[in-house]
């Protein structure tokens, strides 16, 4: 792998994003209205927007027999995102999820793991990780984000870990020690009040003995930074009609850290994070409508009179 600015790790997926008029009972089958295919998975998600916001990107996931030659791949490729350290299953597909959402915008998911069975068996990558300034775990397997997140620390990177929607497989074991070797711990409210349960303390405890940050996101209520011994940082939503919320976590995820490699100041971070994701819940898809970053800076500027002119970028 080249040198990079930021090498993600966790899960590259094909999203199956159904509409359906009701969920199907026991044993009988349900009508499906529209379905689409969509390019996601966290790790994928976050790749492809830091590598759209100019940030040179790393992408290292379990992916299956059916990803070689696919629009996927392609377009990884596309964006010049290296994914020369890909682990490759030849008798597994790669992981997929399906999104069965009601009329009443009720869903149910179901994901499919596949070739990530292989990260059980898989050692960290150690060279690609030595050759990058930051590391980002997402969603995957917890014994390898643990394994990787720990060797990254301990050479100095910049980790950030982002359980999302694999935080129930986490033991509280587990997140002790994924949590004290990284530096920012993402999560949306609901998953950083678990963690904080789970774990018995305050968020100004985990930062005593966890992360230097600590970033809640708080959906249409925008999101708070945390830091050790300093008042929270709130950051207001950008306003925006919302589609699909699909996403728009991995895009603030990735959105910040390209800032945050920058030297920006927390509220620039925040503040550019939140104008990214506002342009993702826009459509369905989470790579459908990555803003370009002059679209990101202008929405940023006409909701902020503070302005751009400070960026570092």
């Amino acid at each position: 792998m080249k040198d990079v600015d930021l090498l993600v790790l966790g899960h590259t997926a094909f999203d199956y994003i159904m509409q359906v008029e009701e969920f199907s009972k026991l044993n009988t089958s349900a009508i499906v209205n529209k379905m689409e295919t969509f390019n996601g998975g966290a790790a994928g998600n976050v790749a492809v927007v830091a590598s759209k916001l100019g940030l040179d990107v790393g992408l290292i996931s379990c992916i299956g027999k059916d990803f070689n030659g696919s629009d996927y791949e392609n377009y990884l490729n596309e964006l010049n995102i290296d994914i020369s350290d890909m682990i490759i299953s030849t008798t597994e597909n790669t992981p997929t999820a399906f999104v069965l959402t009601n009329p009443e915008d009720e869903q149910m998911f179901y994901f499919y793991w596949g070739a990530a069975n292989m990260y059980k068996e898989t050692d960290i990558p150690k060279q690609a990780i030595d050759k990058t300034s930051a590391v980002h775990l997402a969603t995957g397997d917890p014994e390898f984000n643990i394994k990787a997140g720990k060797y990254a620390y301990e050479q100095k990177k910049l980790v950030s870990f982002d359980p999302g929607q694999d935080l129930h497989l986490y033991s509280t074991d587990n997140l002790k020690e994924v949590i004290s070797n990284c530096n920012i711990l993402f999560g949306n409210e609901h998953e950083i009040e678990h963690i904080c349960f789970l774990l018995d303390k305050e968020i100004d405890d985990l930062l005593e003995e966890g992360p230097e940050m600590i970033v809640k996101t708080l959906g249409k209520n925008g999101s708070v930074i945390y830091v050790k011994d300093e008042d929270p940082t709130e950051i207001e939503v950008v306003p925006t009609e919302a589609f699909d919320p699909t996403g728009a976590g991995d895009s603030y995820r990735a959105a910040f850290l390209s800032m945050y490699l920058r030297d920006n100041n927390l509220k620039t971070c925040g503040r550019f994070a939140s104008t990214v994701s506002s342009y993702i819940v826009e459509s369905q898809g989470t790579q459908t409508n990555i803003p370009t970053i002059d679209q990101a800076f202008e929405r940023m500027d006409n909701n902020w009179s503070e302005g751009i002119d400070n960026i570092n970028y």
